[in-house]
């Protein structure tokens, strides 16, 4: 029940899988390891100054990726009651995408209360003290990213590499891509298609052949181990996936470098 729910706490997702909705809307942010989730029918990684947002009565599925640590920030419907402008401004923090990334500066602040939280689980007050912070930096973090878009945007993409670099023997969603460069998933399509000309699937997967003929020519993995290396679901997947791509099978350009 809403009564019964802390404004805020640190815990781990089981790593099965799980579904559920709730009458009051929630902030998660990624701590430590990932966390998997779909909010309506749209699922994304969220890993350390990661997060989603999960509106009221919405079906959301999640379940926890190894060893992983999230925050959870909760927004019962009764807290917003009777607080003057806290709905209105709870409507605008939840009328943008689901899932973001925060800066370097947000991140800071959410390992140093997300510290004090873990020392004092009890403390009701500083738990609500540390929610409102969060949601005020959540804020001024949507807003401030507007700003530089209304002169046009360049995508950096050694940023973007980086990122694809670190996950790439995971799943990596267009939401977590824009995510990395503080960008709304529809306006980062738009903008990669237009600077790459290709789409960001379509990208990510380049880099994954690219990473895959660099393991066949330089490594003693098989194909099993290179496959789930550079993302794949599966062997299979893998050698037909690079067959179609290059026109010859991993197999037999391992052979022929």
């Amino acid at each position: 029940m809403a009564s019964e729910l802390k404004h805020s706490q640190v815990m781990a997702l089981p790593n099965h899988p799980s579904l559920h909705a709730h009458d009051y809307r929630q902030v998660v942010i990624g701590l430590q390891g990932q966390t998997e989730f779909e909010l309506s029918g749209r699922g994304s990684l969220v890993g350390p100054g990661q997060g989603c947002l999960v509106s009221e009565s919405e079906l959301h599925s999640f379940s926890g990726v190894g060893q992983n640590e999230i925050l959870v920030i909760n927004l019962p419907s009764p807290v917003l009651v009777g607080e003057l402008g806290m709905k209105d401004r709870m409507d605008r923090l939840f009328d943008r995408d689901a899932y973001f990334q925060l800066d370097s500066q947000a991140q800071t602040l959410v390992k140093a209360l997300t510290t004090e939280m873990i020392a004092n689980p009890h403390d009701e007050m500083l738990g609500r003290a540390c929610a409102d912070t969060l949601l005020c930096v959540m804020e001024r973090h949507f807003r401030d990213q507007i700003a530089p878009r209304r002169h046009g945007h360049r995508l950096n993409m050694d940023i973007i590499d980086l990122y694809i670099r670190k996950h790439i023997s995971r799943k990596i969603s267009v939401a977590q891509l824009a995510g990395s460069v503080f960008l709304a998933e529809s306006q980062f399509h738009q903008l990669f298609k237009t600077q790459t000309g290709v789409t960001p699937h379509q990208y990510v997967l380049k880099r994954r052949f690219e990473m895959a003929q660099e393991l066949l020519c330089n490594s003693q993995l098989n194909l099993a181990q290179i496959s789930d290396s550079c993302g794949f679901a599966s062997q299979s997947g893998f050698t037909s996936a690079f067959t179609r791509y290059f026109g010859i099978s991993p197999s037999r350009f391992r052979q022929q470098h």
